[in-house]
This record gives C-alpha cells, structure tokens and sequence, in this order.
C-alpha cells in the first residue's frame, strides 16, 4: 500500500524494468511514439492523471524511454485471455479470471490514492491496472477482444487506471471508457455500487461500443480471429458462462467456484494463456478476493494490510 507515488512504487520500478524496457524496445525504437507524442496524447485525453505521471516518471529516474513507456501510448501489442461475469443479485460482484503468461505479470495488487481516490487492484505495467475497484465503489474489469487490429491509442491498463481515478459509477465509466483511444481490441466491464453494470467493446479502428451484456471473453459482437477463439475457447467459455447465468441460476459462490475448475480456468501456461489468478470485487463492501484452487486472500479496500501469497503454477497442470 502506497497513497502517493514513492519508495515501494519505485522499488516495483527498479524490479521489473529491465524485463518491461526489453519488451518496449523488442521492435525498432521509431515504432514507439516520441515522448513529446506521448505527453500531448496523455494530456489530451486522460489530463487528470498527469501529476501522478509526471511523479512516477521522477520516481523511474526522469529518462526519455522510461517517460515513453510509462504513458503505454503506442505501446507494442500484447494478446491475453481472460473471462469475466457480473453477479446481478443482492450483493451483486464481478468475478474474472486473467490468462496470461506467468513470465510476463507484475504479480502485485496496488492499493493507492495518486488522485485523492482510494483505488485497488492488479497492477500492470507499472502504472496501470487488469482490474480494480475505487472507493466509490465502481470496479472495472478487462477482456482481450480477439481482433488483430493495432492503431494509435493507449495500452488499455492505463485507461483502466484513468476511469477508476476519475468516475464514480458505471455510466460515467463506460463514457469515459469510449472517449479514450485504445491501441488494440478489448472489452471492458464496469459495474457499481448501485448495481448498474454494461461492457463496452473498444477498438482502434472502429467507435466504440456500449452493451448491457454481463459476460465477456475473448471476441466483441462476432469471432473475428478464429484462431485465436479455438485457441482459447473464446466461444465456449462464453456460451458455458451464459448457461450458468441463466439456465443453471446458481448461487453467487457457485459461479465464483465455476471460474475455479474448466471450462473457464485455464492451464496453457507455457503458450501464455493460464489463469494467473480469479478476482472478485463486490462494491457494496468494496472488497477486492484474490482465489486460486486452495487459496482465497481477502484484500477490503479499507482496512488493506501490506502481504504477499506464493502461488505455484504447475500444481495447478494436473
């Protein structure tokens, strides 16, 4: 836990830029955007956060490419998995599951107040978030949309980041969420305290769009990259989560134990698509749980305490 940007912040920094810097630079330098690129797109569309960025890059030692990567405007492109539902009843939640690689994962749960806004959640890189829930109430969580496409926009862990910094409940997240240029496809679920929830699907080539679906995995509207769906089980992870929501009607920790066990978690974590953790924020508590089989760690937003789990992979192959 951290209010302000400082010591832990930067010993986070020191630890994992090496790997990240090495990804930054894994195309030639003149893809990524100038720092002055950078800034005017950050001040442009996400203004508010720019005193915690300008701290941050002090804090990461004032360089030009650490400036760069910490904006995540223009960022190289990145694939993951993922699958996450809203539990529309008394008390309602979003529980999701993130599949990723275990090579390429902060592994850290933030807890902050960069704005004056408390905020939780899994951080990525360095300054933005998979998911997360404010003091408001208002927990955001995000899906690869399956689309190859890559434009001009920013890495969607910082927008993520931006919303929870900034809105109160869900329609002003999902407004600000389509104003916000995305580098790449992803779907993003917002829900809040008062229960309203919806998904909105962004792209960098096309508007935005806002539904009402409680659902999301790895496609938008359609399956657009049929590999990459097949790979992941895009379409049946979707159609077993929507069974579940509305024809099995379980109980709330019924469907948190559905995102523990196949079809939705996931072992391919030598091609970069296990289940790196499943997270449930419930707003009316504003509590944040981390499970893995076996494991549960309670994170309340208030009353949070500093802490680490071990989580091995492997068992969970068999």
């Amino acid at each position: 836990m951290e209010k302000r940007p400082g010591a832990k912040w930067q010993a986070l920094f020191e630890r994992l830029w090496p790997a990240y810097r090495a990804w930054y630079l894994k195309d030639a330098i003149d893809k990524r955007a100038t720092y002055h690129e950078c800034a005017t797109a950050l001040r442009a569309h996400m203004p508010e956060l720019m005193p915690a960025y300008v701290s941050l890059c002090e804090l990461a030692g004032g360089g030009d490419l650490e400036a760069r990567f910490l904006s995540l405007y223009r960022p190289p492109p990145y694939l993951s998995g993922c699958s996450q539902a809203v539990w529309p009843k008394d008390p309602p939640f979003l529980v999701r599951n993130y599949d990723y690689s275990p090579d390429a994962f902060d592994a850290v749960v933030l807890k902050t107040g960069w704005l004056g806004r408390s905020v939780i959640g899994m951080g990525d890189c360095l300054i933005g978030l998979t998911d997360g829930m404010n003091e408001d109430g208002l927990a955001l969580s995000l899906t690869f949309g399956g689309r190859r496409v890559v434009g001009p926009g920013f890495g969607v862990p910082i927008i993520l980041r931006y919303v929870l910094e900034t809105c109160r409940t869900a329609p002003e997240a999902l407004n600000a969420l389509g104003r916000i240029p995305c580098h790449m496809a992803y779907n993003v679920t917002a829900l809040d305290i008062e229960g309203r929830c919806g998904t909105v699907y962004l792209a960098p080539d096309r508007d935005p769009h806002i539904t009402r679906s409680t659902v999301s995995t790895n496609h938008q509207r359609r399956v657009e990259w049929a590999s990459h769906a097949l790979a992941t089980a895009s379409v049946e992870r979707e159609r077993f989560l929507l069974q579940q929501l509305m024809v099995h009607e379980p109980s709330g920790p019924d469907l948190v134990a559905a995102f523990l066990k196949a079809p939705l978690y996931q072992t391919r974590y030598a091609h970069g698509f296990g289940t790196l953790f499943t997270a449930v924020y419930t707003p009316q508590t504003r509590h944040m749980d981390l499970l893995w089989p076996g494991q549960h760690w309670p994170l309340p937003l208030e009353g949070f305490a500093d802490g680490e789990r071990i989580v091995r992979y492997r068992a969970f192959l068999r």
